[in-house]
């Protein structure tokens, strides 16, 4: 009984994911190790080792000793090697190594002793004697040795430095090229099976960033970059990270939805992060998702009546018909509040029990409440501005670094009266309460009066009409401004507050039961998933995590709008500074009766398309254009790296490409082996890098001795392979710095 429990608790999904992951990270390293072994041994070298992962200090999880080669893995999973009989890649034993290849004498002589008396001996011989009369050979005629032949004589022929410029070649690149063969075969079956990718739709814009200034909006279809034709949103993301017209932006065509004129919008991208981004989200579909969650638990959704299912397509909301992602999002921007009436299609079995499940007809609607922000009980100070839309009504009247002071929402028509300005208010609604005015105005639109500060300077007044408009950005990404709509502007939000909201007009209100004070400082925030979990809600994966708060990580917004799609009983615990000392404290969330989120809880399936081959031709076709955009892509990304435009902090070492992997496998097999195309590829680059210990290296060496006609000084070579080791070593700690959270991103 208690066997078959254990055996119910397992997530064999998991197991089974995990178990691919790691036989395919597996077999990229193995197929390289195999392209240097297999061509040795066509080379007639003694390979004395075959590895994956190293033996460190001896340390290994299994071997096996199958006629001369020592066959198997290592107890640190950071790569593989294959050791052959004169190559020797710590600089510790190389000399040692080169010692140990040379030819054996017998009678206990020296190899270097019977060398040097073998050279001598033919060069006398050569000469045919000296000055004072005639040579006197010291061997017989038939032991006389040619001078090549006697050199060579030093090295054990089945060594690798007894081996021919050429042939060691071929031993050194077969790794880099076995990789770049691996990754074209699995490119092949990926696309035979069917490749889900991701049309360049546009999904989301995040506030502030580079295409929410230029106003391209959801809904929009990206159709080029720089002159770059763009089939696929990877497409839109390599071409803004690895561009080359970051600093003047770059030209972005589009289409927007129900139009057939593209329009071109010249982009900025936001370069102070790990790499250049322009704020541009993948798009959905208007079906919830299939598989675990159709919703976020403890939402709205998750609490309609009669209840949603996975899988049911929405075609209305209210009145309206539904039929694009674009047309939803627009929907919920409008309607934030009120119930919403959502008529699905669902996928059912078919009468007969056989064959696909059928979509129904149009089921009736069903009823899903309006979803209240979930908040702390702050209001913070207002921040500065920090971006304007291109057709902001505000254009040329106020500049980033402005700070909206005073607001009247009601101004006399005289420009000259002084009207009733007051305080903005909560910054964090404010964005709300200005689309509701302008939704309201009628034909007119609605005017208010902005009071702005420059820095110690009061502007005059300004008088502005708002926009009435159907969208919405969350600002999820660190230290994101909240955008306006309804005045096309972006501004911070301080991490001062500025007031704590008192119970009586926000029950329960957590900061105001915790006693922080108008004044405080808010230096940090972890949020706690609940500590108890149903089935369901362990599969949105909440886990604990930190945000930091400072003069370059004003994160008020992007902690209060991830708050909206967490567990209901998550909890918050703040840390803030009063009079120099750091106080901390734990609390609750609650709903704030009168601010709502027009996200209502859906979860919905991303928006794909499947790119496969017609025939064994065209996925062979497909698959030759992906191998060699794989590994461009590498030498593309070196570059950015090299010229700054992208962080070293965007590197991932061995746990975040297990990490990546599990999620692509978790997606699909296909997609599995299209990342490893990318890493088979990846590796292949890396390794061919001209650094000593790896591959390149050892070609660089090569192509000096096959030039010069003799292998390079061994001090240069011990020196320089000291180098590539401090590099390498450097390089790896590094990236598990990075990966283990020891360098923070």
């Amino acid at each position: 009984m208690g066997l078959s429990l254990i055996a119910m608790s397992i997530d064999w999904s998991l197991l089974l994911v995990i178990f691919e992951v790691a036989v395919g990270l597996g077999m990229v390293i193995f197929v390289h190790e195999l392209g240097h072994f297999a061509v040795a041994k066509m080379c007639g070298v003694k390979c004395e080792k075959f590895y994956l992962g190293f033996d460190i200090a001896g340390l290994k999880l299994c071997k096996l000793t199958w006629g001369e080669t020592e066959y198997g893995i290592g107890i640190l999973p950071l790569g593989g090697y294959v050791k052959m009989l004169g190559q020797e890649d710590n600089p510790a034993r190389l000399r040692e190594e080169i010692e140990r290849a040379k030819k054996k004498q017998p009678q206990g002589e020296s190899a270097d002793a019977a060398g040097k008396e073998t050279v001598e001996t033919a060069k006398e011989a050569k000469r045919g004697g000296d000055s004072k009369g005639p040579a006197k050979p010291r061997r017989s005629d038939a032991e006389a040795i040619d001078v090549k032949a006697a050199e060579e004589a030093l090295y054990d022929p089945r060594s690798y430095l007894a081996q021919s410029v050429p042939k060691r070649m071929a031993i050194i690149s077969a790794g880099v090229i076995m990789n770049l063969v691996f990754a074209f075969v699995v490119a092949i079956v990926a696309f035979g099976i069917g490749v889900p990718q991701q049309p360049c739709r546009v999904g989301g814009v995040l506030p502030g960033q580079g295409a929410w200034q230029e106003n391209i909006e959801v809904g929009y279809d990206i159709q080029q970059v720089d002159g770059k034709k763009i089939e696929k949103f990877r497409d839109m993301q390599e071409a803004v990270t690895l561009g080359d017209n970051i600093e003047e932006g770059l030209a972005i065509w589009a289409l927007p939805p129900g139009e057939e004129e593209l329009r071109k919008f010249t982009v900025k991208p936001d370069s102070s992060g790990l790499f250049p981004m322009i704020g541009i989200q993948s798009s959905a579909t208007t079906r919830l998702n299939d598989k675990e969650l159709a919703f976020f638990p403890g939402s709205p959704a998750a609490q309609a009546e009669p209840g949603l299912e996975l899988g049911d397509l929405i075609v209305r909301l209210d009145a309206e018909p539904i039929d694009s992602y674009y047309q939803l999002h627009r929907y919920l921007a409008r309607h934030p509040e009120g119930e919403l009436m959502v008529t699905v299609r669902r996928a059912v079995a078919s009468e007969q029990g056989e064959g696909e499940a059928v979509e129904t007809e149009e089921l009736p609607p069903i009823r899903v409440g309006a979803n209240r922000m979930r908040r702390l009980g702050l209001i913070m100070e207002m921040g500065e501005i920090s971006a304007l839309q291109a057709n902001s009504p505000l254009k040329g009247k106020i500049e980033r670094g402005d700070r909206i002071d005073r607001i009247d929402f009601d101004p006399p028509e005289d420009p000259e009266s002084a009207g009733n300005p007051q305080s903005s208010g909560d910054p964090m609604t404010l964005p709300e309460r200005l689309r509701k005015l302008a939704a309201g105005a009628g034909e007119g639109g609605k005017r208010i009066r902005l009071y702005v500060k420059r820095g110690d300077e009061d502007l005059p007044p300004i008088d502005v009409t708002l926009r009435d408009v159907d969208t919405y950005s969350e600002p999820l990404s660190d230290n994101s401004p909240l955008a306006v709509p309804s005045l096309g502007i972006a501004y911070y939000v301080g991490n001062k507050i500025d007031d704590v909201i008192p119970e009586s007009v926000l029950p329960d209100s957590p900061a105001a039961k915790a006693g922080l004070r108008t004044g405080d400082r808010i230096v940090k925030a972890t949020v706690i998933p609940p500590e108890e979990q149903t089935a369901l809600e362990e599969k949105l994966g909440q886990s604990e995590a930190s945000l930091k708060f400072g003069d370059k990580h004003q994160n008020w917004p992007s902690l209060i709008y991830s708050l909206q799609s967490l567990l209901p009983k998550t909890r918050v615990k703040l840390t803030w500074e009063r009079d120099e000392e750091e106080l901390t404290e734990t609390l609750d969330l609650v709903e704030d009766p009168s601010w709502f989120n027009p996200e209502r809880g859906f979860l919905l399936e991303q928006d794909e398309f499947i790119q496969q081959g017609e025939n064994f031709a065209d996925s062979v076709r497909l698959a030759a254009k992906e191998t060699v955009h794989a590994t461009l892509l590498v030498y593309r990304f070196l570059h950015k790296l090299g010229t700054g435009q992208v962080s070293p902090k965007a590197l991932g070492g061995p746990v975040t490409i297990f990490v990546v992997a599990k999620r692509f496998a978790e997606k699909g097999f296909a997609e599995l082996l299209i990342f490893l195309t990318l890493i088979s590829a990846n590796l292949a680059v890396i390794n061919f890098l001209p650094i000593p210990l790896l591959d390149g290296g050892h070609m660089v060496f090569l192509t000096w001795e096959g030039i010069r006609g003799k292998p390079a000084d061994e001090r240069v070579q011990l020196a320089l392979t000291y180098v590539g080791l401090v590099f390498i070593l450097g390089l790896m700690v590094w990236v598990l710095g990075l990966d283990f959270g020891l360098i923070p991103r």
